[in-house]
C-alpha cells in the first residue's frame, strides 16, 4: 500500500512493514459493515460507541494473540488431558490518555485484573511536538508486555514519544504492542522506522493525511465521538 500527501507529494510505502511489524485485521464485510455505521457523520454517539467497542475487542484480542504462550496441560471433566497453551509471562495495558481510555474498557473484559498505566501527552500549541504532562506506570513494567491503546495514529509524534517513555523505564521493545484503531502509511512508517521491533495491530489503513494532517476518509477525532464532547 503506498499513499500521497497532498501537502508534501511524497509517495509512502509501507510494504515491507505488513504482516511483519504492522497487523490488520482481516477486512470483512462485518468489519467493514461496523466501520461504516462509526465513519458516519450521523452517527448518534451510541451507535458510535456500541460498534467501536465491538471493533476495540477485535484488536484487544488480536493483540494478545501476538504475545508468547507456553504449553499448559488441563484435565477435561471427562477425565482426559487437553494439552492447551497459557499466557508465558505479565502483563499491563497502557492507554495514552484521552483518546486510549475509551479501549481501556474493554482490555479489562477480556483480561480482568490487568495492571493499567496511563501516559498523558499532549501536543504543545507552540511547538506542534508531544509534550508529556503526566505518567504513571506499574513499578515492575520492565518486566510486563505493554498493550500501549491509542485509536489515531497519524503523524506518529504521540505515539513516538510514548514509546520511548516505556522504553526510558525498561519495557523491551519487542514487548511492546501497540493496539490502534485507526491509521496511515505516514504514521505506520514513522513508527516502524524508529522502532522496527514494535507490532502494531491496527483495523484500518487510510489513505493519506491532507495538508492539515487529518486522516483520508477518515473517522473524525475518535475522543470526541466517543466521550460526548464534539
Amino acid at each position: 500500500m503506498t499513499s500521497t500527501t497532498a501537502a508534501t507529494e511524497e509517495t509512502v510505502s509501507i510494504e515491507e512493514y505488513l504482516g511483519r511489524n504492522v497487523h490488520l485485521l482481516p477486512q470483512t464485510h462485518q468489519l467493514r459493515a461496523l466501520h461504516t455505521v462509526i465513519r458516519d457523520r450521523n452517527a448518534a454517539r451510541e451507535d458510535f460507541v456500541f460498534y467501536s467497542e465491538r471493533i476495540i475487542r477485535l484488536l484487544i484480542e488480536a493483540g494478545l494473540d501476538l504475545l508468547p504462550f507456553e504449553e499448559h496441560v488441563v484435565e477435561t471433566p471427562v477425565g482426559r488431558e487437553y494439552k492447551g497453551l497459557r499466557f508465558a509471562g505479565k502483563l499491563c495495558g497502557v492507554p495514552i490518555i484521552r483518546a486510549g481510555e475509551s479501549m481501556e474498557g474493554q482490555l479489562r473484559t477480556v483480561v480482568p485484573g490487568i495492571r493499567i498505566g496511563k501516559i498523558l501527552m499532549q501536543r504543545d500549541p507552540v511547538t506542534k511536538l508531544p509534550k508529556l504532562y503526566y505518567s504513571k506506570l506499574p513499578e515492575d513494567i520492565a518486566e510486563r508486555h505493554v498493550l500501549m491503546l491509542e485509536p489515531m495514529l497519524a503523524t506518529g509524534g504521540t505515539a513516538l514519544a510514548a514509546i520511548s517513555l516505556l522504553l526510558d523505564h525498561g519495557v523491551k521493545e519487542e514487548n511492546i504492542v501497540f493496539v490502534n484503531f485507526i491509521t496511515v502509511p505516514e504514521g505506520i512508517a514513522a513508527v516502524c522506522e524508529r522502532f522496527p521491533k514494535v507490532r502494531i495491530v491496527t483495523s484500518s489503513i487510510e489513505e493519506r493525511l491532507n495538508e492539515n494532517a487529518y486522516m483520508l476518509p477518515g473517522i473524525g477525532d475518535f475522543g470526541d465521538r466517543f466521550f460526548g464532547t464534539v
